[in-house]
């Protein structure tokens, strides 16, 4: 249930607090008063669809939040989401920021940022929003089938996503066995290509991706041996042992050490010199063992050289050869022995293939003929409701079918679904959208939401001028209509109709008011202002609504009216 909307910035809307009820919430005012703009703002905040109009004039940054009470389902989907509940409520925030010829929306709920998707999906379970308008979307088979299954309940709905997923495994069987028969046609060019290259490759046994470098390091070690022999000996003598020509670095070091331990005798502060000394020594001794052994180990190998060049010389041939470098040529022959496998069906054959898809063909069929089972029920229920819901809308002759026609099993089922109406005896059913008058559709979508509510979990319907192109008798059952739907569900309704009006639990009126900024006509602005009002406020609101001023007359017309609105209440 929405509970409050704050608007700042929005299209006329300068500032804007809301406090709605349960049960019947009705917005009246003059045409172009700007009811409109509040359930714009109710769209918005939840989701819809954003742009630069949408923020006042003058300014740079519009926003909506809207407070709800968050029922278990909804509970439910903010858990999901990892989003906090917050004192059993659910916060909705969006801020609309213009700027450089573009708009930037930013989303929050209960402070957590979310993606406009998320939104979508919250909205669903949040409101709906039904306008006289809505016959594009009436008249829309891909609505009308959802809205069947819908109306079937949770076991339609499930059956329906066994459907979407046989219809899943159907096409992706199809495709694997086209991808097979087209693999059939150039395999036998394919694989000669490959097989030469998976050969040509094999022999070349190419493991290691750095394999020429390593090559390269060696060549150049035995290309050089003779010389790295010679200067790892000349580093020794230097280091460590000298041939007597002159003195090794641990000589010269060895004599400082023992000036030092001489020195250390008559002054401790020589220590930490000595200490240095010391380990200066043992790492040169260390440095000249190894360089001595590195030297003895090098040995001149010809036949060794050869075999690097040799097979240095190979790889680059196969690189310029495939125009790989080498780590790049060794994931081609890994992705070659993939596409061999590829060629060779993964070990499945064509006859294999085309089972495996006449199975899930199988199994699609099967499951669209038990949701086609479950939406022949589903229809028979909805056409009983509906006409039930109707008759009381003074068109208890009307006929109604949920007409349901084979089509190829898809994603959806093996069904078309479409919604015949006949408003009149005698008169064939034709689909709806084409024959319904706009009073109406009008009666037909308030009996269609109130059919719905039995199933559905929104927690707030909003109607807006559902009751346009109607009056008198049927304007009071539609009042008595909306009345019952809010017994269940919070309504809120745009209206024109006293009769409508008379039942709300709670009533506002919105109008248009020019304000001054200033002193001069040129900082007059145009606002849009909502009153709750009380009861004697209402009774003007009424009078005005039934005959345009408020008089004697008009007064106690709506003291009637609200005194009828009284005796129904007490009969429910």
């Amino acid at each position: 249930m929405l509970t409050s909307l704050k608007i700042d910035n929005f299209t006329l809307i300068d500032q804007l607090e809301l406090s709605l009820q349960p049960g019947l919430n009705v917005l009246t005012g003059e045409t172009g008063a700007g009811k409109s703009i509040i359930l714009d703002a109710i769209d918005t905040v939840l989701g819809g669809k954003a742009s630069g109009r949408l923020v006042r004039t003058g300014e740079t940054k519009a926003l909506i939040e809207a407070t709800f009470q968050a029922p278990p389902i909804v509970t439910e989907w903010l858990n999901t989401h990892d989003i906090p509940l917050v004192d059993g409520g659910l916060h909705c925030r969006r801020e609309l920021t213009t700027g450089r010829g573009s708009v930037r929306s930013r989303s929050r709920l209960n402070d957590v940022i979310v993606k406009k998707n998320q939104l979508e999906e919250l909205r669903r379970l949040l409101v709906e929003i039904t306008a006289q308008g809505q016959t594009v979307q009436l008249g829309s088979l891909d609505a009308q089938r959802d809205w069947l299954d819908g109306f079937g309940g949770s076991q339609q709905q499930q059956q329906r996503q066994v459907v979407s997923q046989a219809y899943d495994a159907a096409i992706q069987a199809q495709q694997a066995l086209d991808r097979r028969r087209r693999a059939e046609q150039q395999r036998q060019q394919q694989l000669d290509l490959f097989d030469y290259h998976a050969q040509d490759l094999s022999s070349a046994n190419l493991q290691d991706p750095d394999e020429l470098d390593r090559l390269k390091q060696e060549h150049q070690r035995l290309s050089h041996s003779v010389e790295l022999q010679k200067q790892s000996y000349d580093a020794y003598q230097i280091l460590y042992e000298s041939d007597g020509s002159f003195d090794s670095c641990s000589d010269l070091l060895g004599r400082v050490e023992q000036m030092l331990n001489s020195m250390q005798r008559f002054d401790e502060q020589v220590t930490p010199m000595l200490d240095l000394v010391s380990d200066a020594l043992a790492q040169v001794e260390e440095a000249g063992r190894q360089i001595n052994t590195y030297g003895e180990n090098l040995e001149t190998d010809p036949a060794r050289l050869a075999e690097v060049e040799t097979r240095m010389s190979y790889l680059k041939q196969l690189c310029r050869k495939y125009g790989r470098d080498l780590p790049e040529l060794i994931e081609y022959y890994q992705e070659i022995q993939v596409a061999l496998d590829a060629l060779n069906g993964d070990g499945q054959s064509i006859e294999a293939l085309e089972a495996t898809y006449e199975e899930t063909q199988s199994t699609l069929e099967n499951e669209c003929a038990k949701l086609t089972k479950l939406r022949k029920k589903a229809a028979k229920r909805l056409e009983s409701q509906l006409v039930d819901e109707l008759k009381p809308l003074a068109m208890d002759r009307v006929k109604f079918k949920a007409d349901l026609q084979p089509m190829a099993p898809h994603a959806h089922g093996g069904d078309i679904v479409e919604f015949l109406f006949s408003p009149n005896p005698g008169e064939p059913l034709q689909p709806l959208t084409e024959i319904a008058s706009g009073g109406e559709m009008s009666r037909f979508l308030l009996a269609f939401k109130a059919c719905f509510t039995k199933v559905d979990p929104i927690g707030t319907l909003i109607f807006d001028e559902i009751d346009v192109g109607v009056s008198g008798r049927v304007a009071q059952t539609i009042a008595e209509k909306l009345y019952q739907l809010s017994q269940h569900r919070q309504v809120l309704c745009v209206t024109h109709q006293p009769l409508v009006a008379a039942m709300a639990d709670a009533h506002f009126h919105v109008d248009k008011q020019v304000v001054s900024n200033g002193k001069k006509k040129s900082d007059e602005r145009t606002v849009v202002r909502v009153t709750d009002l009380d009861a004697a406020a209402r009774r003007e609101e009424l009078a005005q609504l039934a005959g345009g001023r408020s008089h004697q007359e008009g007064i106690a017309f709506a003291e009637s009216l609200l005194a009828q609105a009284a005796t129904i209440r007490q009969d429910d």
